[in-house]
C-alpha cells in the first residue's frame, strides 16, 4: 500500500498531539448514558416483531435493488410517507437515507443563485455542508441570538422580487442541548418575508404529546417552510424525512442529488420506522418515562453543585462544560471505569476551552443510576481543579 501524503501525515500527527484523535470503538458494558437511542427503541423486541408484521405483509423482503426513481421505490415508502406526513400534520414527507443526507439533498437543492441563506452558527454540520453546496449566499447569526438574526434580515434582504431569504436553526441543538425562541423566531421570519426551515432531529420523539417536536408542540408547522425529522436518534433506527408542501416534495425529487443517486433505503428500516410511529401514536408512556428521568437528572444537578458546569437544557442532552480535552478524557475514563458510558465531545468538534461531557439521558436510565452517575462526576470534577 502506498503512504498517506505527507501533508496528510502532517494532520493526522497534530490530531495525535492535540489530544483529539478520533478512533472507532467497539461498544463496551456499563450503563448508557450517551447513545441518541433516547427511547430504547433500538432494542425494543416489540418494534422488531411489528417491523417483522409489515416486512411479511409487504411484497418486499431484503433489498431495495436501485433508488427510487428506479426500481427502490418499494410500497412500503408510500405507506410511512403517508403515516409521516399525517404525523407530522403536513402536505407531505420524502424519506431520506439519513439526516445528513437529507440537510445535504435540501440545502443545496432549494437555495438558488441570488437567494441568502442566514443560519445558526451552531447548525450542524449536515446542514453547513449543504449549505456550502448551495448557489445561495449564507451568512450565520449569533447562536439563538435575535437580535442579531433580525439585524442581518435587515441587512441581507434584497429588494429583488425573485430573491428568497431563508432562515435555518434547531429545535434542540445536539451539542448544547438548548431550543431557540421559536415562536418568536418564526415572528422575525414572518416579519421580513423569509422562509423558517427547522431540523428536529433531537426534538423528534421527545418534546410534544406524542414526540412529534418542538414545531408541534407550540403549533407553529403550517408556518414553516420545512422540517427534518431524523430517525436515528429517539426513534431507534435509521434515515430521515423532510416535511413540508407536495411542491416542495416534487421539487426534491426532481432536483436533489442525495435523493435522487442514492440506493434506496432497505425494506426492513422502512418497515421499523413504520412500527415506531405506530408505537409513538398508540403508547406515549416511553416519552413520559424519558420526560421523568430528565427532570430527575436536572434536579440531582443541582443537589451535586453541579450548576456551574451544567448548561441550561430541558432537552434529553445534558452538557458538562469541562475545558481541556485531556482533562474531559481523562474524567470520561473515570466515569467508565465506574460503570457509566458518557461521551466526551473535544475540540475541534466544539470549541478549544468549550470541550464538554454529554449526557444522554433515556427513558430506561433509573434514578439510582442518574443519582450516582452525577455523584461520581462531581468528585471527579473536585479532585481535578
Amino acid at each position: 500500500m502506498k503512504k498517506l501524503p505527507s501533508k496528510l501525515e502532517k494532520r493526522l500527527q497534530k490530531r495525535k498531539e492535540d489530544d483529539s484523535f478520533r478512533e472507532l470503538l467497539s461498544s463496551r458494558p456499563g450503563v448508557d448514558f450517551f447513545s441518541n437511542d433516547y427511547l430504547g427503541f433500538s432494542n425494543s423486541e416489540e418494534i422488531f416483531e411489528k417491523a417483522s408484521r409489515i416486512l411479511k405483509t409487504s411484497e418486499v423482503l431484503n433489498g431495495s435493488t436501485g433508488s427510487r426513481l428506479l426500481s427502490g421505490n418499494h410500497s412500503l415508502f408510500k405507506l410511512l410517507e403517508n403515516q409521516l406526513a399525517s404525523f407530522h400534520n403536513a402536505q407531505s414527507a420524502l424519506v431520506f437515507n439519513s439526516g445528513y443526507d437529507a440537510n445535504i439533498g435540501l440545502f443545496s437543492a432549494i437555495p438558488q443563485k441570488g437567494d441568502i441563506i442566514l443560519y445558526d452558527e451552531l447548525s450542524h454540520a449536515s446542514i453547513r455542508d449543504g449549505l456550502q453546496m448551495s448557489l445561495a449566499r449564507n451568512y450565520k447569526f449569533l447562536h439563538n441570538d435575535l437580535q442579531d438574526l433580525e439585524a442581518k434580515l435587515k441587512r441581507f434582504s434584497s429588494a429583488d422580487d425573485d430573491a428568497v431569504t431563508y432562515v435555518v436553526t434547531e429545535s434542540v441543538f445536539s451539542m448544547d442541548g438548548d431550543s431557540p425562541d421559536l415562536d418568536n423566531l418564526l415572528g422575525l421570519t414572518e416579519k421580513y418575508g423569509a422562509r423558517l426551515i427547522v431540523d428536529e432531529a433531537h426534538a423528534t420523539g421527545v418534546l410534544g404529546e406524542n414526540g412529534q417536536g418542538m414545531v408541534q408542540q407550540l403549533k407553529l408547522e403550517t408556518q414553516i417552510f420545512a422540517r427534518i425529522h431524523t430517525f436515528g436518534k429517539a426513534i431507534g433506527a435509521h434515515g430521515a424525512v423532510v416535511v413540508g408542501s407536495r411542491d416542495l416534495k416534487d421539487y426534491l425529487v426532481n432536483f436533489s442529488r442525495s435523493f435522487i443517486y442514492t440506493t434506496a433505503l432497505s425494506p426492513h428500516s422502512v418497515a421499523t420506522i413504520s412500527a415506531v410511529y405506530r408505537k409513538l401514536e398508540n403508547d406515549p408512556q416511553p416519552i413520559k418515562e424519558l420526560r421523568r428521568n430528565i427532570d430527575f437528572f436536572r434536579a440531582e444537578i443541582k443537589k451535586n453543585k453541579l450548576d456551574g458546569s451544567f448548561a441550561d437544557s430541558n432537552s434529553a442532552i445534558q452538557v458538562c462544560v469541562i475545558p481541556g480535552n485531556s482533562l474531559v478524557r481523562n474524567i470520561a475514563s473515570q466515569l467508565s471505569q465506574s460503570g457509566f458510558n458518557v461521551k466526551a465531545i473535544l475540540s475541534p468538534t466544539v470549541p478549544a476551552g468549550a470541550e464538554r461531557l454529554r449526557f444522554c439521558v433515556h427513558s430506561y436510565n433509573s434514578f439510582d443510576e442518574i443519582s450516582q452517575v452525577l455523584k461520581d462526576l462531581g468528585n471527579f470534577v473536585a479532585k481535578n481543579k
